[in-house]
């Protein structure tokens, strides 16, 4: 018996039914595509794997010639002994040429030695350390063991480098005070006081709060000019806050234009 299940049988079957078409929605195409493209071409380098498109050929008459890829050797040149004047050396000492003869000196070699050796000051044996049952020996001077740089004239006391950094910033601090009270005088500017400064100082390291928190949500990857941008325009917002913060906290004294 055959186990083939059919559908039920209905006149509504013989009706025609018009094929149901199925439409997809429009394809996505981002916006920023064609700058995308733009930006991807540029940092492509032409030619940087598969070499150039055509390669000139030589020329036929220009062949390979035997040998010539060898390593040549430099060009002979006269060869020369270093004489001025002479390509040979001089000649050998004839027979009858005789070397100076009768030159005595009456040094005492023997006494003189003598003598230096009784006036000579004895050496010092360098200091050395053995660091090994073998009797391995190393200068003691630059080992550490040694009390070396505690003894110099300046140990302890402040660089002059730094004692003319600090005499700079005290002068300019003055002459800015200076500056500062004569604009009081004469009525131009007022000095700003302490609990609004700390106010001030406050809400600038909010701000700059804020902006980190922004600034860490950032993704790691800015491969959009939007992303780069927003980057650059928070990078540039937190600098600006640095150089005030560090204005308020150095200056003490600030004065502001009286109105």
């Amino acid at each position: 018996m055959s186990k083939t299940i059919y559908p039920l049988e209905s006149t509504y079957n013989l009706i025609s039914r018009e094929e149901e078409k199925i439409y997809k929605p429009p394809r996505y195409i981002s916006r920023f595509r064609e700058q995308v493209k733009h930006e991807k071409q540029l940092n492509k380098a032409s030619r940087k794997t598969m070499g150039p498109l055509k390669v000139h050929v030589p020329s036929p008459d220009k062949y390979l010639l035997k040998h010539s890829k060898e390593p040549r050797l430099p060009e002979k040149k006269p060869f020369s002994y270093g004489y001025e004047g002479h390509s040979k050396k001089p000649p050998v000492p004839a027979r009858t040429d005789h070397p100076p003869m009768g030159v005595h000196t009456k040094k005492n070699f023997v006494k003189s030695n003598a003598i230096e050796n009784i006036m000579a000051v004895s050496r010092k044996p360098q200091p050395a350390y053995i660091d090994t049952r073998n009797g391995d020996k190393h200068l003691l001077e630059n080992s550490g063991l040694v009390s070396k740089y505690i003894k110099k004239k300046d140990y302890g006391q402040t660089p002059e480098y730094l004692q003319q950094r600090r005499e700079e910033t005290r002068r300019e601090q003055e002459e800015y005070n200076n500056c500062v009270k004569e604009r009081m005088k004469q009525g131009a500017m007022k000095q700003l006081p302490e609990e609004e400064r700390q106010q001030i100082l406050q809400g600038l390291k909010k701000n700059w709060d804020e902006l980190y928190h922004q600034f860490q949500k950032l993704p790691l990857v800015t491969d959009t000019a939007s992303k780069r941008n927003r980057k650059e325009h928070l990078e540039m917002k937190m600098k600006q806050l640095e150089k005030e913060i560090e204005m308020m906290e150095r200056y003490k004294i600030i004065c502001i234009a009286n109105n």
